[in-house]
């Protein structure tokens, strides 16, 4: 079958377009014929390397998958020909953590285009029980820009930071896959957001998914701007995926009591942290990793119901998978960038 393969770390030249052996199945997978995948930093980390993190190459990367079912084991509620969307994590399923809802901490908990093959291929090989039904309204594009992102978002808010409503978020690069699906689970929660953003354009955008305000990080100081609109009381949460750009200025932007939860650091990972602001202020620095299968299917309830949408920003062929890094790398979209599987 096609696919692009990463086979050492580098440059875009190391997306190699090749012909690999179809994915094998092992007992309780199903294989999947890929229509669409989105991307994420993740595949940008993938191909540059990360220092300190070895990745398992060669890879095929992708983690947000949409297509349709070729084949399931025996006994699965799927059948071939049904539309799918592909959990972009997986774990053993049967151990403590799996069974309370917390699958990232499986001691077998990976991801595609991770740890095992993704889905910048024809077809991919998973575990039945992460296929969830694609809604009907969404087209293929639109469903696999949802999984990575908005679990990921759903589990910082929800599950670590404890959002209650009627409290206030700074969302972080509010362009972004995370920072898009961040802003509408807060509003879904009856929370005030404030997003960053790079443009008016991405803060028209913002505006538009609900955002209560939107800081132009380019032209403004984010904390000055946050203790503006807060009368200087500061937020209850900051959802921090920047790094070291951003992480000692998000600290300042907390009220007392307030929670920053990170699940990435896409500027760097050394950051400094006062401790004086973190015990006088009685904050709580909280890390996060994807989520668990169950609230993905959480998610998928909200998005059934037209409360959560995916945000498409570009479509692109598998083969232009290069130029779409770059629009990553270069934070020209707003939303998702998705490639196309012929």
């Amino acid at each position: 079958m096609k696919a692009i393969v990463i086979r050492e770390h580098g440059g875009f030249e190391k997306l190699e377009a090749a012909e690999v052996p179809e994915p094998l199945l092992a007992p309780g997978e199903a294989m999947v014929r890929v229509r669409a995948v989105a991307l994420n930093h993740l595949d940008i980390w993938l191909r540059r390397g990360v220092p300190g993190h070895k990745f398992p190459l060669p890879m095929i990367p992708g983690s947000d998958v949409s297509g349709v079912v070729e084949s399931v084991p025996a006994g699965s509620s799927f059948a071939p020909g049904d539309e799918v969307i592909v959990a972009p994590g997986y774990s053993c399923g049967h151990c403590q953590a799996c069974l309370s809802g917390h699958d990232p901490l499986c001691l077998q908990f990976g991801m595609f285009g991770e740890s095992r093959d993704g889905g910048c291929a024809d077809r991919i090989a998973v575990p039945a029980r992460n296929l969830l039904r694609k809604p009907a309204r969404l087209s293929f594009e639109e469903a696999a820009a949802l999984p990575l992102d908005f679990l990921t978002s759903w589990h910082m808010l929800i599950a670590r930071a404890e959002l209650r409503p009627g409290e206030t978020i700074l969302v972080h690069a509010g362009g972004s896959g995370v920072g898009s699906a961040a802003i509408q689970i807060g509003k879904l929660w009856g929370a005030t957001v404030y997003a960053t953003v790079g443009s008016p354009e991405k803060a028209a955008h913002a505006l538009e998914l609900g955002a209560d305000a939107v800081i132009e990080y380019r032209t403004a100081d984010f904390l000055a701007e946050v203790r503006k609109l807060t009368a200087k009381r500061g937020v209850d949460i900051v959802v921090e995926h920047v790094g070291a750009d951003t992480f000692e200025r998000s600290v300042r932007s907390l009220a007392r009591g307030g929670r920053l939860v990170t699940c990435g650091a896409t500027t760097g990972s050394d950051v400094t942290l006062n401790l004086n602001l973190l015990f006088f202020k009685l904050l709580s620095i909280l890390g996060s990793t994807m989520g668990s299968l169950s609230e993905l299917h959480e998610i998928m309830g909200h998005v059934e119901r037209g409360r959560l949408r995916p945000v498409v920003g570009r479509v692109l062929p598998l083969a232009a998978v290069a130029d779409g890094h770059r629009l990553l790398e270069d934070r020209a979209v707003f939303g998702k960038v998705v490639l196309t599987v012929p």
